[in-house]
């Protein structure tokens, strides 16, 4: 788990939402766990190397991870199974005719978090240190017995 009770309702009670030092310890523990479990599934995953679990950039208090499952945590808190959504390709679609019931898919599909809810917050925080599984990729070889340098 990614930062601890009393950060959790510190944090959030800073920003003006209450519910986490209303709500009893385990509710508010659990919402934290799960939380922290989608930071760690979906961002901490996915970090550049560079970068570890307690990397806090600059002009921040908290470490990323720490500040995401925070976030996370209050959305979890508020709708319980909030990030644990389970979707199918099929579902990700918009009733757009009702004539002849037509549907338009919504987004990109095969994108790799496609139908993984999303915090904008959260993936604004992690957009520079994390790796974008669907960018395309390259690679560099030589021809020879010799390595590139």
């Amino acid at each position: 788990m990614y930062g601890d009770l009393a950060g959790f309702r510190a944090y959030a009670s800073a920003r003006g939402n209450e519910a986490p030092s209303d709500a009893t310890d385990a509710l508010a523990t659990a919402a934290l766990v799960r939380g922290s479990d989608h930071v760690r599934l979906r961002y901490v995953a996915n970090l550049l190397p560079a970068y570890g679990v307690d990397f806090t950039p600059a002009g921040h208090d908290l470490p990323l991870a720490e500040e995401a499952a925070y976030i996370a945590a209050a959305l979890e808190l508020a709708t319980p199974g909030f990030f644990a959504k389970t979707f199918t390709a099929s579902e990700q679609k918009v009733l757009t005719g009702v004539d002849s019931i037509k549907w338009t898919v919504v987004g990109d599909a095969s994108s790799t978090y496609a139908a993984m809810p999303v915090s904008t917050s959260i993936a604004a925080l992690f957009e520079p240190y994390v790796v974008d599984r669907d960018a395309d990729d390259f690679m560099l070889m030589s021809v020879g017995r010799s390595s590139c340098l």
